[in-house]
């Protein structure tokens, strides 16, 4: 034998008797069938506390509010809610790639109507202390905060040199309107992102909460013709039934309706399948995802579900 081929010959002998090929490798499961695969403790069920319902004529619009980060709006907006303020008011405004926004109609000089109980004048609530928080951050950079991630069910930001954390201004994202002063804002005006999420309003608004369903509802709305997108006849605003309290509702009428938790292994398997996509129509995954490109699934709650 010559020497050359000896060390081929053990090659060859120490080899597994089989080859695997790289199309055999594990296929990583999408989005919809690690959904499949969850558990009932991976969904929570919306407080109905902390849940409002606006109703329009095609629909209802549900809208999870957070008081882990704005507590003194929150409380106003309860108020509001519970006492009827927002009954048969209107969406007034529809910009393009922006928000919706609705509210009292009345044009400034004219008399508005009673905010009844709720509080005149609240504190700016644009960011709270991170302490505390239990905040998932994401492996990507972002180009508005040294931070993001979710907090509680909301995509949210921080600083850990500040120590400071907020709601970021993603689609959907429900914020109160103010004037020039910053704690102008008393929670009756309420406005959601529908188009490119405007982060620039990260830490200049208090955010309130998010849309969890019924978002298309507001997407489709015609867009004002007046400036920032305001309707400038009575007749082109969108009437508003009823915004109410998911508690004041009776529990037949509430929607049953359930989030996908954010702070499990489960999540973070979402995440990653949405930030490197590997369906078979991808050929390059992006090894990135930005924060307001991850969308919280909902779902009804199957019938045998214990939770």
């Amino acid at each position: 034998m010559r020497p050359a081929l000896l060390p081929l010959l053990v090659a060859a002998a120490l080899a597994p008797a089989f080859t695997v090929h790289a199309d055999e490798a594990p296929r990583p499961k999408t989005t919809q069938e690690l959904l499949d695969a969850s558990l009932a403790s991976d969904w929570r069920t919306l407080d109905p506390a902390s849940t409002l319902y606006l109703e329009l004529d095609s629909g209802r619009v549900v809208i999870e509010l957070a008081p882990d980060f704005a507590p003194e709006h929150v409380g106003n907006i309860r108020t509001l809610a519970h006492e009827g303020y927002w009954n048969g008011m209107s969406i007034n405004r529809s910009q393009d790639n922006f928000v919706v926004q609705w509210g009292d109609p009345a044009e400034e000089g004219q008399p508005r109507k009673s905010l009844g109980s709720a509080k005149a004048k609240l504190p700016a609530e644009f960011e709270r202390k991170a302490e505390g928080l239990d905040f998932h951050a994401l492996p990507d950079k972002d180009g508005w905060a040294p931070q993001v991630g979710f907090a509680g069910g909301f995509p949210a930001a921080r600083d850990p040199q500040s120590g400071e954390a907020w709601l970021a201004h993603c689609y959907g994202a429900v914020g109160a309107g103010r004037d020039v002063a910053a704690d102008s804002s008393d929670g009756s005006e309420l406005y959601v992102v529908d188009g490119q999420s405007p982060r620039q309003l990260d830490r200049n608004i208090t955010l309130v909460g998010r849309v969890v369903d019924g978002m298309e509802r507001l997407s489709v709305l015609p867009r004002g013709t007046g400036p920032l997108g305001f309707y400038e006849e009575a007749a082109q605003r969108v009437p508003i039934k009823s915004i109410r309290l998911a508690a004041d509702v009776p529990e037949a009428e509430r929607s049953r309706l359930q989030v996908l938790r954010t702070d499990t292994p489960l999540f973070d398997a979402v995440v990653e399948s949405r930030r490197n996509r590997r369906d078979d129509w991808y050929k390059r995954p992006a090894g990135h995802i930005d924060l307001c490109n991850i969308s919280i699934p909902t779902r009804v709650p199957p019938a045998d579900s214990d939770s």
